[in-house]
């Protein structure tokens, strides 16, 4: 679950503004766009009581899928692709050359 996302929706459906809702919880609108951005993560207690601004309410749902674990051959895949992924990230090269050894690329006009 997305907060952010979830929080916008919420509000959306409320029919509500960042600010309308930023008043009717006592906290201000660039509060509501930093959560709903996701630039910032709301507590639980907030989180809970701007979805109650916004008519919403939040609840805790069962899966209807099952978790699906991984095999052990599934495991050991994964951990030699990143073994070799991280082999190829320690053959880079940590500097990079001042020089560019190619050509700019010339500008063209259309």
């Amino acid at each position: 679950m997305d907060a952010g996302s979830t929080l916008r929706e919420a509000r959306r459906r409320a029919g509500l503004t960042q600010a309308a809702l930023a008043r009717t919880t006592g906290t201000s609108q660039a509060t509501i766009s930093l959560y709903e951005t996701g630039r910032k993560d709301p507590s639980l207690e907030t989180f809970s009581r701007l979805l109650a601004g916004a008519g919403a309410r939040l609840t805790v749902a069962h899966r209807t899928q099952p978790v699906v674990r991984p095999s052990a051959a599934q495991l050991a895949r994964a951990g030699r692709t990143l073994v070799d992924v991280l082999a190829l990230a320690e053959a880079l090269p940590t500097r990079h050359d001042p020089m560019l050894r190619f050509p700019p690329l010339a500008a063209t006009s259309r």
